[in-house]
């Protein structure tokens, strides 16, 4: 397994009336842990689609434990479990000093950028994973 964490603190505006963190806002939380799990990888998503990919999302899923609001700083931790063949499967946690307080993941296809079509792995990204799973 492979994982980042990163830090986030919770802006007024990403809350609802209920004073809590904003449902949807939770993808977003996710994409700045799959951000940095890119870069800590060595290759960020610009120089992934400038090497002539793409990863849309295909599935995503979150479990909401607790409540977030705002000014409580979050830990984003972003995991790779696994080698991926044709999708890129990320699982995510959310803590607030130390307890969790959301999980999910988020799928993604390998598609090459000049086609369209979906890819296998493409070998530039295999590479930054080697010995890291």
């Amino acid at each position: 397994m492979y994982s980042t964490r990163s830090s986030i603190r919770v802006r007024y505006a990403e809350t609802d009336q209920m004073h809590g963190v904003y449902n949807g806002r939770y993808f977003e939380y996710f994409e700045v842990g799959r951000a940095d799990l890119m870069r800590s990888l060595g290759m960020t998503y610009r120089q992934f689609e400038e090497a002539g990919f793409f990863l849309p999302l295909i599935e995503a899923y979150a479990k909401y434990i607790r409540q977030v609001n705002y000014d409580d700083i979050i830990e984003v931790k972003a995991m790779l479990k696994e080698t991926p063949k044709a999708r890129l499967r990320i699982d995510y946690e959310v803590y607030r000093e130390g307890e969790k307080t959301t999980e999910g993941f988020t799928v993604h296809s390998f598609v090459d950028s000049k086609s369209g079509r979906p890819v296998r792995a493409p070998k530039v990204f295999l590479d930054l994973l080697d010995g890291k799973l």
